[in-house]
């Protein structure tokens, strides 16, 4: 069991940026509250000073004597000096009045770090498959993965079907949703691309088969979570390192239905945490990691997930293997 310390904290909020950006986004809620850029951020609002824009934050090297070896923390300082300079640890005393073990254990439990307790997917890292016949057969029976389909419009809240992921990655590389796609990506204007998907798009509730589409209507969890990242970059890149990733195993990732995001459908066990809980941990986790916010919707089982067109969408192979004729 890893100890909780400030090297730990450290070492899972990106050398103490994720600390700052908790911090802020408590203050301005909704809001963009830092950009980074290699090593420094844009200068961004300082709540301990009017919430002027004085605050910048950037990721400091010390040269450690005798050792080739830097150590790297994130610090911070006020171009007003309306501050003291210091690190993320020294601001997180401004906001939570608390300092030493007391402080570290608010920081772990509010960010959901999961540092010390006996639940983290953080320790459990992917296992390589023994491939025998019956091996891969069991991995294949026990990943069947179901969920409820609803007919387009969004309005539209009794399901359809319940289906599999193989249903739902044979219609996103198929033809049926091409055209719905591409007039999507041809609209320029935000509020009439947002209704023209509401109205024509298919979805489904990757979390869960519903008897509706709310979360007091769900009959059984899938084991499944949709991670939704919007207006990204480089996708392409954001893309390969989720496929990389070395906690989790990519059930099913695919582009967004406007273009610029993706959706990451991954596995998850709520014998272990609520879906709640396993939300506010994953999307710490891929901020700390990739220095991407995901969309916070996620955390709602019922969550609608638009289908579009993509035909290089990625499903693990153990479940096309199993289930490639299936369509829905």
């Amino acid at each position: 069991m890893e100890a909780r310390s400030k090297e730990a904290i450290l070492s899972k909020t990106h050398y103490g940026i994720g600390i700052y950006a908790h911090i802020l986004r408590l203050y301005y809620l909704g809001e963009t509250v830092l950009s980074l850029s290699g090593r420094t951020c844009s200068p961004t609002k300082n709540p301990f000073n009017a919430d002027k824009p004085t605050l910048n934050i950037f990721i400091h090297k010390e040269n450690i004597v005798g050792n080739a070896l830097d150590k790297e923390r994130a610090r911070h300082s006020d171009s007003q000096n309306a501050i003291s300079t210091g690190d993320a640890f020294d601001f997180a005393v401004l906001h939570y009045k608390q300092s030493g073990d007391e402080l570290l254990q608010t920081l772990n439990r509010d960010m959901n770090l999961h540092i010390g307790e006996n639940w983290s997917f953080y320790s459990q890292k992917k296992t390589v498959i023994n491939t025998t016949k019956n091996e891969v057969a069991q991995v294949k029976n026990k990943k069947a993965f179901a969920f409820s389909f609803f007919k387009a419009p969004i309005k539209n809240t009794l399901p359809h079907k319940t289906v599999s992921l193989v249903q739902v990655y044979n219609a996103i590389t198929g033809e049926y949703y091409k055209q719905n796609t591409e007039k999507l990506r041809s609209i320029s204007d935000t509020v009439q691309a947002r209704k023209y998907k509401a109205a024509n798009f298919d979805y489904c509730t990757f979390s869960g088969v519903f008897t509706a589409r709310n979360d007091k209507s769900l009959v059984t969890h899938s084991e499944l979570m949709c991670i939704d990242f919007d207006h990204v970059q480089n996708t392409d890149t954001l893309r390969q390192a989720l496929l990389a990733d070395e906690y989790f195993d990519t059930q099913l990732l695919f582009v967004s239905p406007s273009g610029d995001g993706l959706k990451w459908i991954i596995e998850i066990d709520t014998r272990k945490a609520s879906h709640g809980e396993y939300f506010a941990s994953v999307a710490n986790y891929i901020l700390q990691t990739y220095s991407v916010e995901v969309d916070k919707s996620g955390k709602d089982i019922s969550r609608a997930c638009f289908i579009p067109f993509d035909p290089n969408a990625f499903i693990n192979p153990l479940l096309l293997n199993k289930h490639e004729q299936e369509n829905i």
